[in-house]
């Protein structure tokens, strides 16, 4: 009997990996978990500079209109879906997020 192995493969562009204390977080990752949530209609993982790991996870997020979500809400939402290293130490909720002419989102404009 033969059986068949999945390998799934997230990818990301190299450059945007995040590094925090020698731990490999792809931005998408976290951002496909955070579209999941209920009231996001967009969002965009970076990574910021820190003292202790190197880099920490920030999150820009925005929400639909009428919806309220805290950070602390998210970051519980993010909790059972994603390993500790990998969850938002902060984020920044916006009203929109800057994109280019072909609609992406400049994560360099937000850096």
């Amino acid at each position: 009997m033969i059986s068949a192995i999945r390998k799934i493969f997230i990818v990301d562009r190299k450059k945007e990996m995040i590094i925090r204390g020698g731990m490999n977080i792809y931005p998408r990752e976290v951002e496909e978990i955070l579209y999941c949530l209920k009231g996001v209609t967009e969002a965009a993982v970076i990574g910021v500079p820190d003292e202790k790991y190197g880099e920490e996870v920030k999150a820009f997020i925005v929400l639909a209109a009428g919806v309220k979500l805290t950070e602390e809400e998210i970051i519980e939402y993010c909790k059972s879906r994603l390993a500790s290293y990998k969850r938002p130490k902060s984020m920044e909720f916006r009203d929109s997020l800057p994109k280019g002419s072909t609609g992406k989102i400049l994560k360099k404009a937000l850096r």
